[in-house]
């Protein structure tokens, strides 16, 4: 891994190495999330970001092994986020600086261990480039959808460690995959404002809030404070 990927781990400028052992009695392991949409550049950001905001939010830090990323099925190599996508990140109080944009690669796919996609094109494109990663692959909508039907009081707890929670949690939503289908094909989408005015990004990031509420939820065990 280089530097600059380095950096794009947990946060705080720490490597994935620093974090795992920073948690004495946890599992020196680590569970990563990717966010992927197609130029990495809105809404996977967006998502990224948002997701180390709430889990820091909900447990005081973002660690515990815990690494969130992002890249594109035509990912813009080395580029910023959009503009409005930094302001949608903004407004939640998330950290949107130090970002570099990135095309999705094998290692990315091969490396992650729950694969969270904007819409179910590039949930197939994710599923195509093989490594097994049908069973960790969703839509980020329909993955909530399969979490909300989860009993969290059948993950193992916090106190055992986050990576071994968030493993039973994809576990126990793909298990549920084939049993809780999307009312509609558009309700598994999370649409593209790549171009849009910021009342459209806007929208947007209240669509992956949403979505991501419940997830931050199951994998904490620590609801969203009100």
């Amino acid at each position: 891994m280089t530097a600059p990927e380095a950096g794009r781990g947990i946060g705080n400028g720490e490597s994935p190495a620093e974090i795992t052992t920073t948690f004495v009695g946890l599992p020196r392991d680590t569970f990563r999330i990717l966010h992927v949409s197609t130029g990495n550049v809105c809404r996977s950001p967006i998502t990224e970001r948002l997701t180390r905001h709430f889990v820091a939010e909900r447990l005081g830090i973002l660690g515990r092994g815990l690494i969130v990323e992002s890249a594109g099925t035509w990912g813009h190599e080395g580029a910023p986020m959009e503009s409005h996508a930094e302001t949608v990140l903004s407004d939640f109080g998330a950290d949107a600086s130090g970002f570099v944009g990135r095309e999705l690669l094998d290692e990315h796919v091969i490396t992650a261990d729950l694969v969270l996609t904007a819409t179910r094109d590039h949930r197939a494109q994710v599923i195509s480039m093989g490594h097994s990663a049908g069973l960790r692959t969703f839509t980020l909508k329909e993955f909530t959808r399969l979490v909300r039907a989860i009993d969290p009081a059948t993950l193992p707890p916090l106190e055992d460690g986050l990576v071994p929670r968030a493993r039973a949690l994809v576990r126990a939503a793909a298990a549920l995959r084939g049993w809780l289908l999307a009312p509609t094909a558009e309700a598994d989408e999370v649409y593209d404002p790549y171009g849009a005015p910021l009342t459209f990004f806007r929208s947007i990031g209240e669509e992956i809030h949403e979505a991501l509420d419940p997830v931050v939820t199951a994998l904490t065990g620590v609801p969203a404070r009100t």
